[in-house]
């Protein structure tokens, strides 16, 4: 393909920007402002970073796109040089038809009455940690609570010790905020060796966990091969160790900024589902990589077969266009017309969207009642780290 100076013919010089999407500008202080700052009067722009690809800014566009499984691929999986291949998950990586019955099973596996089961240990849990916590008059949220909650939680559910949280953990952020520390076949190869035998057990003498239970499904009248177990088995570790670390991490950063939410939430417990719902929908941190398999034109400009191109959730839950007012949080707000695209849309919505709807209610039940009214650490701010999924590092309570 012929280029001016690196930059693909077919990509008009004014939708060219400079935007690394793992270091938007000012993202370690403000995650949604850094992508807020990529607005402008195109809803489709090409980044020179990482080697080049489309960001979608508008929300429309951002959800149109994310949902077209026809003309854009998952294979890719991110901008990340390498990672898509090597990673080669079953099912995120896959596209319809193929995908649809290992998607199947994989849904089979996290049906409700299991997400139901569930319910007690992430209740248990929770209200053990936070009355650990409360005595101290404070703590660093990310370390002490929203690392160890979500990832017990389902370390438990796949039937795997839950010590082995502090040696996994550091797995899943390289996976989506790499710093360069372990190459991608490195990160592959340690989350094969660490899954392998649980892997050819699960195949083998099959018990009631998670892992367990997908693999009984039959794929099309067959048994799963190890090749596949393999790499869905290695697809739901990854996604099990950080998206809602993340999302625990937004809720506490926003209920410490926010009294009046706090209180409101203290006084009427009823709102807390709903409160979940919107402070998902406002605190979006996760972003999919597609690769066009055709041309797709949009926005005025033409997208070629085989170019990259990032959707990023915050663009689309965030977009006045989308939704009204939509940096405010409102709990009653009514969330049915446009679904937010905090756990995806389309062939690919998070299977476990159910499961962190669950921990982030209990979350809220469980730290409200024992913890008194908290806030943000004075002499503190919450720090971030930008990536395909962004998150918190630091985010230090009082109370």
């Amino acid at each position: 393909m012929a280029t001016i100076a690196g930059i693909p013919a077919h990509v008009p010089s004014d939708r060219v920007v400079d935007f690394d999407i793992f270091a938007p500008p000012g993202v370690e202080e403000d995650y949604w402002a850094a992508w807020k700052s990529l607005r402008g009067p195109h809803g489709i722009v090409w980044t020179t970073a990482n080697g080049g690809h489309w960001i979608a800014t508008d929300g429309a566009i951002t959800r149109d796109l994310w949902a077209d499984a026809e003309r854009l691929s998952s294979e890719s999986l991110a901008v990340t040089p390498g990672l898509g291949e090597v990673m080669d998950f079953i099912p995120l990586q896959q596209d319809p038809p193929e995908h649809k019955p290992f998607r199947m099973a994989v849904m089979k596996g996290f049906a409700n009455q299991y997400v139901t089961a569930m319910e007690p240990l992430v209740r248990e849990v929770s209200s053990e940690l936070a009355e650990g916590l409360a005595p101290k008059g404070g703590c660093e949220f990310m370390s002490e609570f929203a690392e160890i909650l979500p990832i017990h939680v389902f370390l438990t559910l796949i039937g795997v010790p839950t010590e082995d949280r502090t040696k996994l953990r550091p797995l899943g952020q390289q996976l989506t905020r790499p710093d360069g520390s372990m190459t991608v076949v490195e990160l592959r190869d340690a989350a094969d060796a660490y899954l392998e035998p649980y892997v050819r057990a699960r195949l083998e003498n099959p018990g009631t966990d998670l892992f367990s239970r997908i693999l009984s499904v039959p794929i099309e009248g067959r048994a799963w091969t190890f090749g596949e177990a393999q790499r869905m088995c290695r697809n739901l570790l990854f996604g099990g160790l950080d998206t809602v670390v993340a999302m625990l991490g937004n809720f506490a950063m926003h209920l410490a900024q926010n009294p009046a939410d706090q209180a409101l939430l203290r006084e009427d417990r009823t709102l807390i589902p709903q409160a979940a719902d919107e402070l998902m929908r406002r605190y979006p941190t996760v972003s999919v990589t597609r690769n066009l398999v055709a041309d797709v034109e949009v926005d005025g400009i033409t997208m070629k077969d085989g170019d990259l191109v990032y959707l990023s959730s915050a663009l689309h839950n965030l977009d006045p266009d989308c939704f009204d007012d939509p940096e405010r949080v409102d709990f009653a707000r009514n969330l049915q017309p446009v679904r937010h695209t905090t756990m995806g849309v389309g062939a690919h919505r998070c299977v476990g969207a159910g499961l962190a709807r669950m921990e982030a209610i209990t979350f809220l039940e469980e730290w409200l009642d024992r913890i008194p009214e908290f806030r943000i650490a004075e002499g503190t701010k919450p720090r971030f780290r930008g990536g395909n999924v962004a998150a918190l590092t630091d985010l230090r309570l009082s109370w």
